[in-house]
């Protein structure tokens, strides 16, 4: 069973509902939807605990998302790219009124 931490790869603002998340193998974004109803409906009530769960869960020392973050994306012309390329607009012809 996995051990209870904040998440690296599901991190909003800490990570605290991404780390439960993974832990109990539900949807994060679930948990957040579930936390901002509860938040507006108890009149801030999850905040408090929202932050103590911050302070005190661990982070997570996951080697896969170690992995994932250093691994470098294969470029598509060949090697090996650290960032991605942008894409280039495309060219457009200046003054064309013809449809007016």
């Amino acid at each position: 069973m996995n051990k209870l931490s904040k998440s690296k790869d599901n991190a909003v603002i800490f990570g605290v509902l991404g780390g439960l998340g993974e832990y109990f193998n539900i949807d994060p974004v679930l948990l957040r939807v579930i936390v901002v109803v509860a938040t507006f409906i108890g009149v801030g009530s999850t905040v408090p605990i929202y932050l103590l769960l911050a302070l005190v869960m661990p982070e997570s020392d996951d080697q896969t998302s170690k992995l994932a973050s250093n691994k470098k994306k294969p470029s598509p012309f060949g090697g090996v790219s650290d960032k991605p390329k942008r894409k280039e607009a495309e060219k457009l012809e200046e003054d064309d009124w013809s449809d007016f």
